[in-house]
C-alpha cells in the first residue's frame, strides 16, 4: 500500500490489495483480497468490497446519495468479485428504501458511470460510459447498457438486455430483448448476445415467438400475455418473460412502431 494513501486505521483490508497514493478509504470499509484502488479513488464508508475488483483513478464508492429524504441513516454498499470499476465512476450508497445499494459480481462500469442509491445491479452487467442510473433501479443478470444511456428511477432492466447507445430508458425492458430508439421500443431478440452466452436455437425461438405475440401481433399487453401463456409452448424463457411483464407495475416499453 502507498505511504502517501489515505487509510483510516479502522478499515478491513485484505491481502494482496493494493491501494495507490491519494487514494482514500474511511474506516467503515471491507476490501477483500487482490484488490487494486487507484490514485485519487475514494472508497466511503459503508462499502463492501469483494476480491479482485478493480476501482480505477478517481471513482467515489458508497458517498452519500443525493436523495433529499436521506436523513444520515446506516446505510452501505457493496460491489462483489472480479468487478471492475472505471475512472470517475460514481457509486452512491442506499437510503432507507433498501439500505444497501449493491453491483455484482464480474461486472464492468465504465467511465463517468453513474449508479444512483438503492440500486441493485445482477452479475455480469456492462454499463458503457456516461450513462446515468437513478435511484431503486433493478438491473439484472447479463444486461448490457451502452454509452449515454440515461434510466429514470424505479425501472426494472430484465435479464439479457441490451439498451442501445443514447437511449432514454422510462419504463421496464423485459428479459432478452433489444431497445432502441426515442421512446425506447422494441427491436427484436438479443440473439447474438443469447447465443454467446450458451442459448440454443431452439430457445432463442422461442423467446422470438414470446415477443412476436407480445409486440407484433397484438396492441394489448393483457390480452397478448394470455395468448402467449395458452398457445406457446411452456419453456423457462417464457415463464421468466410473462412473470416479468406481469410483474412490471410501472409498465414496459412501447412495440415497434
Amino acid at each position: 500500500m502507498s505511504v502517501q494513501a489515505n487509510i483510516h486505521p479502522d478499515a478491513k483490508i485484505g491481502k494482496g490489495t493494493v491501494i495507490e497514493a491519494f487514494a482514500t478509504v474511511q474506516g467503515d470499509v471491507k476490501i477483500g483480497e487482490n484488490c487494486w484502488i487507484g490514485p485519487g479513488a475514494c472508497i466511503m464508508d459503508g462499502a463492501r468490497i469483494g476480491n479482485n475488483v478493480k476501482i480505477f483513478p478517481g471513482a467515489i464508492i458508497s458517498i452519500v446519495s443525493q436523495d433529499l429524504k436521506y436523513n444520515g441513516e446506516y446505510t452501505t454498499t457493496h460491489i462483489g468479485d472480479n468487478t471492475t470499476i472505471r475512472e470517475y465512476a460514481t457509486v452512491h450508497k442506499g437510503t432507507t428504501d433498501r439500505n444497501k445499494t449493491v453491483i455484482g459480481s464480474n461486472c464492468l462500469l465504465m467511465a463517468y458511470v453513474h449508479i444512483a442509491h438503492d440500486c441493485i445491479l445482477g452479475d455480469h452487467v456492462i454499463i458503457a460510459n456516461s450513462s446515468q442510473i437513478a435511484g431503486h433501479c433493478n438491473i439484472e443478470d447479463w444486461v448490457i447498457i451502452e454509452g449515454v444511456v440515461a434510466v429514470q428511477q424505479f425501472v426494472t432492466i430484465g435479464e439479457q438486455a441490451f439498451i442501445a447507445g443514447g437511449s432514454l430508458v422510462r419504463k421496464n425492458v423485459p428479459p432478452y430483448v433489444k431497445a432502441a430508439r426515442e421512446p425506447l421500443s422494441y427491436c427484436g431478440v438479443n440473439a447474438i448476445g443469447l447465443r454467446r452466452r450458451g442459448f440454443t436455437d431452439t430457445q432463442i425461438a422461442n423467446i422470438e415467438d414470446v415477443y412476436r405475440v407480445i409486440y407484433i401481433m397484438n396492441s394489448n399487453i393483457s390480452e397478448a400475455i394470455k395468448i402467449a401463456d395458452l398457445e406457446i409452448p411452456n419453456s423457462n424463457e417464457k415463464d421468466t418473460i410473462l412473470k416479468f411483464i406481469r410483474n412490471s407495475s410501472k409498465g414496459i416499453m412501447r412495440g415497434i412502431s
